[in-house]
């Protein structure tokens, strides 16, 4: 894969560990998706390898790599998405995850002869998709949730787009395990979808697996959004600077009375920060009562026991001002 001009590196992330993708239906090891995870985490090892069309085959060398890798954390994007919630025991992100491949296969045309998308190590360009691989794909996509317990929920996230046009799995999923995100973008994984759905979990996996403990920055929600509703300037800049080093959290007054407002500010941040977002957000009415190190906030906020910076103050004026803040903190 070429270079991409716009990757950005965290080399500290997933640092000496490995990583092991799962190509999609008609992919290959040498889709962009393996060029992008090489480039962003350089100081991780990635794996990916060519699968069997036949999907019994598939799974099964899947589970010896497995093995053989012992790997810290596996992705897997749309069919890759099916065999990695299969592989237990194993840190997972599922992206777009095809759990009803066969169902899939046959309502958009995904039968007859196909052309694979990228190069395959075997050189072989074409295959054939008949009724009885259909029937396979699905015995083996059946296979999915089996024996799951409470530990193996903790151990996989999923991935929705929010334009996926292809595969509608997210309230399966959401049925045998909690972490369901979503993300702005479609089924096929882009550069933002990448950076903003992918790189963040990658984060919290890391975090957790490294048992590491980030200082914690809390926004509060008058910050965030100007007296017409819109995003304040350079808040989405701000935040995903901010996730990169810090834990952020989103703080938003709670209301007994009018919970749909609630609904509604949990709506407009999710739309405007997106997947980061997730399990993010504190609704409090005692911002006295948070524990952490950082509140962009208001004069009302005196009372909070870390860092107070009062956003639209002579000092903190605006998040370009925040951010030169955190930014000298790191000289």
């Amino acid at each position: 894969m070429a270079e991409n001009p716009y990757i950005i590196q965290f080399p500290d992330l997933m640092a000496g560990k490995k990583i092991m993708y799962v190509h999609g239906f008609g992919s290959s090891a040498q889709t962009a998706t393996v060029g992008r995870l090489r480039q962003t985490f350089p100081s991780a090892e990635v794996v990916a390898y060519d699968m069997p069309v036949e999907p019994h085959e598939a799974i099964a060398l899947l589970k010896e790599k497995c093995a053989a890798d012992q790997p810290d954390l596996i992705i897997g994007t749309s069919m890759g998405g099916m065999y990695a919630e299969q592989l237990y025991g194993f840190d997972r992100i599922l992206v777009n995850p095809a759990l009803q491949i066969a169902d899939t296969m046959q309502e958009h045309g995904l039968t007859g002869k196909q052309t694979f998308f990228n190069p395959r190590q075997d050189g072989v360009q074409e295959f054939y998709v008949d009724k009885p691989l259909v029937k396979r794909y699905r015995e083996v996509s059946e296979q999915r949730f089996n024996g799951i317990d409470e530990q193996e929920r903790q151990h996989v996230w999923g991935l929705f787009g929010d334009r996926d046009d292809l595969v509608h799995t997210y309230d399966l999923f959401l049925e045998h395990y909690p972490q369901a995100v979503r993300f702005h973008g479609e089924h096929r994984i882009d550069d933002h979808a990448f950076y903003h759905a992918i790189v963040p979990v990658v984060r919290w996996i890391d975090d957790r697996q490294q048992h590491r403990e980030r200082e914690i920055v809390y926004i509060g929600w008058e910050t965030m959004h100007d007296d017409y509703g819109k995003a304040v300037s350079c808040l989405r800049k701000a935040f995903c600077r901010l996730i990169e080093t810090y834990q952020v959290y989103l703080v938003c007054p709670a209301s007994t009375t009018n919970p749909a407002q609630m609904t509604e500010m949990q709506a407009w941040i999710a739309d405007q920060l997106d997947a980061p977002a997730h399990d993010h957000i504190i609704f409090t009415n005692r911002r006295d009562l948070l524990y952490g190190d950082f509140l962009v906030g208001s004069p009302h906020d005196d009372n909070f026991t870390g860092t107070l910076l009062e956003f639209g103050s002579d000092e903190m004026k605006s998040w370009e001002h925040i951010l030169e803040f955190f930014e000298r903190l790191k000289k």
